[in-house]
């Protein structure tokens, strides 16, 4: 058995923060962080909102989205580096909260999560599991230092959500990559009850060396080509790195999404919400290849190649806060 993506659902909080809003904060300015990362403005959790929160308005939605009741899911997934406990799973409350039975689980890779869950929740398709709510949600506003410019700048919050759905033959997931630098797993840290503590530099430069390398696995895993591709979807932590992996891969940029300047870097969220956003607009025809990186702290990465075929979006969906 293979999987489909069925269905899309994502949640912003309403909360906009601005560069002009950070410079009261912090020794910054728009124009300084605008030439180094990209970023114009992001969204931040209010004090009573929640990982948790976000996960079930993002995973609602997809459900609501796909046609399938809340009885047809198998298992939750659920990834994030930023849960509201140590214990339980955000995903046993986000399957309480929407009435689903089956299994629930976390996976923490970070920025990576959410492309690690994709390959989890066609795993557990291929062996048996008819469907799956895949959700990527972060409240990195939680762990930021605001005093730190390197990375107060860079992270906001959010929610992605897709369904998959099993079907005959090899299904949308072509091939992927999961791939982890252990030696760099200090480059990019917070501690329980701490705040991220970043070597920027560093980080870059293994980003983008790490994540042309993944995507080049796939590509050759699924027997094709960067000319194939009709879409790069990568996680949205900085323009400047999109921008040398693009090069890198000799693709032309016009064909790669870049959600960063309204969105900033929601980790496990940015995928599927660049992706979203992207089908939304109608970047995307059935038939589409469509790459999807994410890369994180660990050091992680993780590549997968879908094949387009029309999911369905639910209203209020990409780029819109909702309640």
């Amino acid at each position: 058995m293979g999987s489909k993506i069925v269905s899309f659902g994502h949640y912003q909080p309403a909360r906009v923060l601005t560069n002009d809003d950070l410079a009261q904060m912090v020794d910054t300015n728009d124009e300084w962080i605008q030439s180094r990362v990209g970023i114009k403005e992001r969204r931040v959790a209010g004090a009573e909102e929640s990982v948790e929160d976000m996960a079930v308005q993002a995973g609602g939605k997809a459900l609501a989205a796909s046609g399938l009741s809340a009885g047809d899911i198998d298992l939750v997934i659920v990834a994030t580096c930023t849960p509201d406990q140590v214990m339980p799973a955000t995903a046993a409350t986000v399957q309480d909260a929407l009435g689903v039975a089956g299994g629930a689980v976390d996976v923490n890779a970070v920025c990576s999560g959410f492309v690690y869950g994709l390959a989890v929740g066609a795993g557990m398709v291929a062996t048996g599991l008819q469907r799956v709510l895949l959700i990527g949600a972060d409240t990195m506003s939680r762990i930021v230092d605001w005093d730190d410019r390197g990375t107060a700048i860079l992270f906001a919050d959010g929610a992605g959500a897709v369904g998959l759905d099993a079907v005959d033959g090899p299904g949308d997931l072509l091939a992927y990559d999961l791939d982890n630098d252990g030696t760099g797993r200090h480059l990019l840290t917070a501690d329980i009850g701490g705040t991220i503590e970043m070597d920027g530099r560093e980080v870059f430069r293994r980003a983008v060396r790490t994540t042309t390398d993944s995507a080049l696995r796939t590509l050759a895993k699924a027997g094709v080509t960067v000319d194939d591709l009709a879409l790069l979807v990568p996680h949205q932590a900085n323009v400047r790195i999109i921008d040398a992996v693009t090069q890198r891969l000799g693709l032309d940029p016009s064909r790669a999404v870049v959600t960063v300047d309204h969105h900033g870097n929601t980790s496990a969220a940015s995928v599927p919400l660049a992706l979203g956003e992207a089908a939304d607009a109608g970047r995307l025809a059935t038939g589409d290849l469509v790459l999807l990186i994410g890369f994180g702290a660990g050091m992680s990465v993780a590549s997968a190649l879908v094949r387009w075929h029309e999911p369905a979006i639910a209203p209020g969906g990409p780029g819109e806060a909702g309640a």
